[in-house]
């Protein structure tokens, strides 16, 4: 009997030619899926945090009113929609409707993950530049991370040999399987996919890449 391996090794050409066709079908359609998502989850989010500010206007906002309601709504939704909707991505939400309040502002090109991390600098300007450069390269979540890990903003405003710094940061793109998508804890949750263990990132990959991220001070262009 013929193993499935051997059958690998030199199909016929037509087959090969069938198999080539298929895959480009599903590939294309996985990423549509995923701009889908991506886009969903923007909207949503977004959406999440203008009813979250405007609730807080209507009340005459006090921190301490403020914190109860995003305890009360983050105990709630995170027993019916899972941990993506812990306190601190609901000040995410907050945040990112104040950052962007103009809706068109928004862009769908980008995933919920990609504005988490843009969420952290402080500077507007970097913030932007990186969001723009993010979608002219088609950076991923992690490749954006990278990028502002080494301080690629700051060191081309201050290099004169901007080249070479570019040439820098092409070389720290490495690429990222599609399927680190689908591991994103928030991805899952979003997609009611959070009672799959074996999708979700190990906590040694997640350890790995919060360690590349610099602090909070260091993405702070003065």
């Amino acid at each position: 009997m013929k193993s499935n391996n051997n059958l690998n090794k030199n199909p016929p050409e037509e087959v090969q030619t069938l198999y080539s066709a298929i895959r480009e079908t599903l590939l294309s359609y996985r990423n549509q899926a995923y701009a889908s998502v991506n886009s969903a989850m923007v909207q949503a989010y977004w959406n999440i945090g203008r009813l979250i500010v405007e609730h807080e206007q209507k009340g005459n906002y006090r921190a301490d009113y403020g914190k109860k309601t995003l305890q009360n709504l983050s105990a709630r939704l995170k027993k019916e929609f899972g941990q993506g909707f812990d306190i601190r991505n609901l000040r995410n939400m907050r945040l990112f409707y104040i950052s962007f309040q103009k809706r068109n502002a928004v862009r769908s090109e980008l995933s919920w993950t990609h504005y988490r991390i843009l969420l952290r600098i402080e500077n507007a300007n970097a913030r932007n530049w990186y969001m723009e450069e993010c979608i002219r390269s088609a950076w991923s979540s992690r490749q954006l991370e990278r990028q502002i890990a080494t301080l690629y903003y700051e060191r081309l405003l201050a290099s004169r040999d901007k080249n070479s710094v570019k040439k820098e940061a092409v070389e720290l793109l490495k690429p990222v399987a599609p399927k680190d998508f689908i591991k994103d804890p928030y991805v899952l949750d979003f997609l009611d996919l959070k009672d799959y263990p074996a999708l979700r990132e190990s906590s040694l990959e997640i350890k790995n890449r919060k360690s590349t991220f610099p602090k909070k001070g260091q993405m702070t262009l003065k």
